[in-house]
């Protein structure tokens, strides 16, 4: 694997391609910045694979995690033919990550041997040895090696952040001894760790000592939404990003916000995780931020209604990742059950071609299964649609207007 980056400028964010994603299906690639399709065991929540693909400009990348597939691990053993045959995934690059993006994970259950991961059964206790015996399994692409990232409490102490350290790193040269002595691991690369918490000497030892190690990419934890001020994580990651190599892709696990986004492509990611349609679907909301930058005298002022306002003006919780953001409206608002428009005016996605918000705000309150489904269509497409134009804003100095378009009152389309 390898990134090859057409265009770089400093503290505005990398443009490029990775390729060689898969050793098995050299034909994939990923735009950077870019993210991962997000799924549970394989499957995009609400979707399935026939409705998936009727959406554009897919992730090449599937994303399932160990938090799920621990519970299948004897299944998966007899199978023996990997988890993307498993799941019948067929045609696409498989990277297997330790927890659930999407799902909060409990503290206090990390030891020098062990890592805890949560799935529908409760806690499961994985040393490397089990980890390891996982990947086999799971046979993926690439995936990222164990790590202690339980430094995100805000009185950690410096001692437990170096002891995250130098568990991580011991963790990662584990993981590299068990998978070359692995056949079915021969063709799957490994992502490194970089912990730290929010003290930066530990951060740039983590990076420099996790660089010095045959790993493919790596993967910047404990910068989760909520774990610790945009200001404060946005200086560390640019820290950390000036003592990793350029060619080698990094990874942020747990950011989705389309603002939060933003301030860390300019600090130096290149990938992320695809999770954030998923909670805004579950919250039965519809993406409706904006991400034109072309010049449009009309649409220069984004005028408001008064809908808009309100939503715009109370307070959004940015620590609860199960709270509303800005960048979204509340379908099962009253105000919405005789609103005629499509959810977000000028979409593409069949959601938006073919209802009204009305029709959704009717699905929500009966609890219809066909809400999650049109509603998952929609703002997955919002969401890839960002990305593009995040590529397309890089390529031609317009990330400035891009970052005004989406802040301009959260992003938000207006009727």
């Amino acid at each position: 694997m390898h990134l090859e980056l057409t265009r770089v400028v400093q503290g505005s964010g990398r443009l490029g391609v990775l390729r060689g994603l898969s050793r098995t299906r050299p034909h994939h690639s990923l735009e950077t910045p870019g993210c991962l399709l997000y799924t549970h065991l394989g499957s995009v929540p609400h979707l399935t694979q026939d409705t998936l693909h009727t959406l554009k400009d897919l992730p090449s990348v599937t994303q399932v995690t160990l938090s799920d597939i621990a519970e299948h691990q004897e299944v998966l053993e007899s199978f023996k033919e990997g988890f993307r045959k498993f799941a019948g995934l067929h045609d696409t690059v498989l990277y297997c990550s330790l927890h659930d993006p999407a799902a909060l994970c409990p503290a206090g259950y990390t030891t020098n041997k062990t890592v805890s991961v949560w799935g529908s059964g409760g806690r499961m206790e994985l040393t490397v040895t089990k980890f390891m015996s996982l990947q086999k399994c799971t046979q993926p692409d690439w995936y990222t090696s164990m790590a202690d990232g339980e430094t995100w409490q805000v009185n950690t102490t410096r001692k437990r952040v170096r002891k995250s350290v130098d568990r991580t790193l011991a963790h990662l040269d584990e993981c590299l001894l068990l998978h070359h002595k692995l056949p079915e691991l021969e063709e799957v690369s490994v992502f490194g760790v970089v912990e730290g918490g929010d003290i930066v000497d530990e951060r740039l030892r983590s990076a420099r000592e996790t660089a010095k190690r045959p790993v493919v990419g790596f993967c910047l934890d404990g910068f989760q939404t909520g774990f610790m001020e945009p200001s404060v994580r946005a200086q560390l990651i640019a820290a950390v990003t000036e003592e990793l190599p350029e060619d080698k892709p990094r990874l942020l696990p747990g950011v989705g916000r389309p603002d939060e986004v933003l301030a860390c492509v300019e600090a130096g990611v290149d990938v992320f995780e695809g999770f954030f349609p998923f909670q805004v679907t579950e919250r039965g909301c519809a993406l409706c931020f904006r991400f034109d930058v072309t010049p449009d005298p009309e649409s220069a002022v984004l005028e408001l209604n008064k809908e808009e306002e309100v939503v715009r003006n109370g307070n959004v919780n940015r620590d609860d990742q199960t709270q509303m953001t800005p960048f979204e409206i509340n379908l099962k608002d009253k105000r919405y059950e005789d609103d005629f428009g499509p959810l977000v005016k000028g979409c593409g996605c069949y959601s938006c071609q073919n209802h009204q918000r009305a029709y959704l705000h009717h699905l929500l309150v009966t609890n219809e299964l066909l809400a999650g489904v049109l509603l998952m269509i929609h703002n997955t497409s919002h969401y890839l649609g960002f990305f593009k134009a995040l590529r397309a804003a890089l390529a031609s100095d317009q990330l400035e207007l891009l970052k005004r378009r989406v802040m301009e009152a959260g992003g938000r389309e207006s009727d």
